[in-house]
């Protein structure tokens, strides 16, 4: 098996723990905003002080990763967020709660920058989207995992300790990570052949090597369809990451128990969106579509699908509703995977992390207006609001995204 399957599998497991670590707060939100006496708004300023540092650290850590290289990059990340997560034990109220999820946010961040970097190193165009659905699957295989062990350790020991077993997990993950991984032109391991293939493919694609300032990348129109489509489209997904629980115990009933049990339905779509949305953009290019069609096709079909939120927003059941919501989160998985690898389809390997980061911040950004509304729209009104406009967003994200990116191809420095 080629050695970038094995890299692609570490940061697997590292978004995993990322998702673990990030949602445990999420699958307590009924017991802790109980125990503290937080209102919605209050919970919704937590995810936002998380949201404030991630945003912020997509854009620093992604310059971070472009500088210091993977291997350290991901080593910083881990064990910052590691940390911060086993802090969440010692939370007595509402100000120590935000300050740990502001250092959440912090080491969260490096992660998806990180993720895309491997990926634009170790991994030829044709099979980037498929290698970033495999790392992104983490993420919904996290959000499956999640609601049934959180509970569990919640129950059998309580909530402080759990915090303390998901957070320690990043430290396991590091010894494995510190292990195997180097860059492919240092790895001990690495054959000719895959060498040679990675350096034929980054010529075909007109890799300079140059790496670009921040200014010098927003002059590209491509720069900027990436960030805009990441600011309007992310909080779709945010908006179930960070409510689902309490939509279900508030709207329908669910006590902690029944949360466990099915709060987790949505996230298997996503996880078999994010895997299926990857492998068809490559499978396109191999009957012969060009980049620009094949990304395309998914990414329109992706909206589509999370279109389909705004009857999650009319559903009466929480059958329905969940189903609908699978929907939306299937389609969101399929279309960020295709997005996400297209710094490495526009820009060299070595400018990958920082326009990366440059949409993780849009994304965060998004992601912590849209929360904040939330909070407050929900307290004074309902969730359908909310609902209806997390299905519409991501079709304007998309339309920004056809319009501002023109041909999905590599971009010329002349261009600026």
């Amino acid at each position: 098996m080629p050695l970038r399957w094995l890299m692609i599998g570490l940061v697997f497991f590292a978004t995993l723990i990322n998702f673990i670590d990030r949602l445990t707060i999420t699958v307590l939100a009924p017991v802790i905003t109980e125990s503290l006496k937080l209102t919605n708004v209050q919970y919704a300023s937590i995810t936002t002080w998380f949201l404030v540092a991630y945003s912020a650290s997509h854009a620093l850590s992604g310059r971070l990763y472009d500088i210091i290289g993977n291997r350290k990059g991901f080593t910083f990340s881990v064990t910052v967020w590691s940390i911060a997560a086993m802090l969440h034990a010692t939370a007595r109220g509402l100000t120590s709660l935000s300050i740990f999820r502001f250092l959440l946010g912090i080491g969260e961040a490096g992660n998806w920058p990180g993720a895309a970097k491997v990926v634009g190193e170790w991994f030829p165009v044709r099979e980037r989207a498929f290698a970033m659905s495999i790392f992104n699957s983490g993420a919904a295989l996290g959000s499956v995992i999640a609601p049934p062990v959180i509970v569990y350790l919640q129950l059998r020991f309580g909530w402080e300790a759990t915090f303390l077993v998901t957070g320690g997990l990043g430290f396991l993950w590091l010894a494995l990570w510190l292990t195997f991984y180097r860059p492919p032109d240092q790895h001990p391991s690495v054959t000719k052949a895959e060498l040679d293939m990675l350096a034929a493919d980054r010529l075909a694609s007109g890799d300079t090597g140059v790496k670009l300032s921040y200014l010098r990348l927003l002059k590209f129109r491509k720069t900027w369809a990436i960030i805009l489509a990441r600011l309007l489209t992310d909080p779709a997904w945010w908006l179930y990451i960070s409510w689902l629980p309490l939509y279900l115990a508030r709207v329908h009933g669910f006590d902690l128990k029944q949360i466990a049990l099915f709060a987790w339905v949505p996230y298997v779509a996503a996880d078999a969106g994010s895997l299926l949305g990857g492998y068809m953009s490559g499978f396109l290019m191999s009957r012969g579509w060009s980049l620009d069609r094949a990304r395309k096709t998914v990414i329109v079909i992706s909206a589509l699908m999370m279109g389909c939120g705004y009857f999650a927003a009319g559903a009466t059941s929480p059958t329905s509703a969940l189903a609908w919501i699978a929907v939306v989160l299937f389609g969101f998985q399929a279309w960020v995977n295709n997005v996400q690898v297209l710094p490495s389809d526009f820009f060299a390997a070595c400018n990958t992390g920082t326009v990366a980061g440059m949409g993780g911040l849009a994304a965060g950004l998004g992601a912590i207006v849209f929360t904040m509304t939330t909070g407050w729209v929900v307290d004074h009104f309902s969730y359908t609001p909310i609902l209806i406009a997390a299905a519409i967003l991501p079709l304007l994200g998309t339309a920004v995204l056809l319009t501002l990116g023109g041909t999905f191809e590599p971009c010329k420095l002349t261009e600026t």
